[in-house]
């Protein structure tokens, strides 16, 4: 059973996006709204709610924003499949976050599992599952123009975001509370980073060698940039998370980690990004080169992951998916 000190009727969350953005850059790209448009239709396509909750759907998550502000530099081709991305996984994640099949394991892995069979198997059938069949058009237009290793990547991160769902479905049937350096972990699996990543890669057609990705400094900033777009998540989502009975959030685990009230327990968090921040820049301005070649690339895939962390950031305070109908200003 948890156990955490009550919630005040109020809090107080600082600007977070003026805090990543010591290191993270905003852009929008221009093409959101034709793309917007187009991908509406391709998404209904697939039934995955009945008319009136897929509008909402859409409408609540503004994912057109999210799109324009973490793919930036996306052609319009490239940003329709970055958007077919986000209503592919939030649809998927809000199963086991707020749906159906919020604390039922079972469920989770089911659904998964055909997942499992479509990205692995492309010419098997088209089955009866709309989460499956969004995920084979979304690979099939990744694969069009990705290199071998963002697919090869992009499956490994599907395959980890996968298990997490199932074992965090698993933690809400028993009302367990992972510990703060266990959840940290989980949840950098949660969010979708490595599927991120993945697509970031494929948003601009970049070509880095797989070696590059098993640097540890390079692997070092990759945890930095997930835990400076995550920790603001929990951030943001704590209201509706406690008042949906949802304590699978960062801050949760820090309050009764320290057996801190819940105002510290913001503020602890948002000192922990601010200094996540701080890391993140040092570990750039360590990172070896790769030649001349790759270090190109690699400029170009760093500027577009923080354009994504901040675009990020924003968007949760855009989202109504976060704070409902409050207009907050930042």
């Amino acid at each position: 059973m948890l156990t955490i000190r009550p919630f005040p009727q109020n809090f107080a969350l600082k600007n977070l996006a003026q805090i990543t953005s010591r290191a993270c850059a905003l852009k929008v790209n221009p093409n959101s709204e034709v793309v917007d448009e187009k991908m509406r239709e391709w998404f209904m396509s697939f039934k995955v709610y009945k008319d009136s909750q897929g509008i909402d759907f859409m409408d609540r998550g503004r994912f057109d924003i999210f799109a324009a502000l973490s793919f930036p530099d996306a052609d319009p081709d490239h940003l329709q499949t970055c958007l077919a991305f986000f209503f592919w996984a939030f649809a998927t994640d809000d199963l086991s976050d707020e749906g159906e099949f919020q604390a039922k394991p079972d469920h989770v892995k089911a659904g998964v599992d055909i997942c499992r069979e479509i990205v692995y198997n492309q010419v098997s059938p088209v089955p009866d599952y709309p989460y499956a069949t969004m995920l084979q058009d979304l690979f099939s237009r990744i694969r069009a123009t990705a290199t071998t290793g963002t697919c090869e990547r992009f499956l490994r991160a599907f395959e980890a975001f996968s298990n997490s769902e199932i074992n965090q479905s698993l933690n809400r049937s028993i009302g367990r509370m992972p510990s703060v350096s266990e959840f940290i972990l989980a949840r950098r699996a949660t969010i979708g980073a490595a599927l991120v990543e993945a697509m970031v890669e494929y948003s601009l057609d970049l070509n880095i060698p797989d070696h590059v990705f098993q640097d540890p400094i390079f692997m070092a900033m990759s945890d930095a940039t997930t835990d400076m777009m995550t920790w603001p998540n929990d951030l943001c989502s704590l209201n509706k998370e406690q008042a949906d009975g949802d304590l699978q959030n960062l801050v949760c685990c820090i309050m009764m980690e320290r057996g801190v009230e819940l105002q510290e327990g913001i503020d602890i968090l948002t000192e922990m990004l601010d200094a996540r921040v701080t890391e993140y820049l040092a570990l750039k301005a360590k990172l070896p080169s790769f030649g001349p070649v790759v270090d190109s690339e690699l400029a170009k895939y760093h500027a577009a992951l923080e354009n994504f962390v901040q675009g990020t950031v924003v968007w949760y305070y855009m989202s109504p998916r976060k704070f409902g109908s409050i207009m907050i200003c930042i």
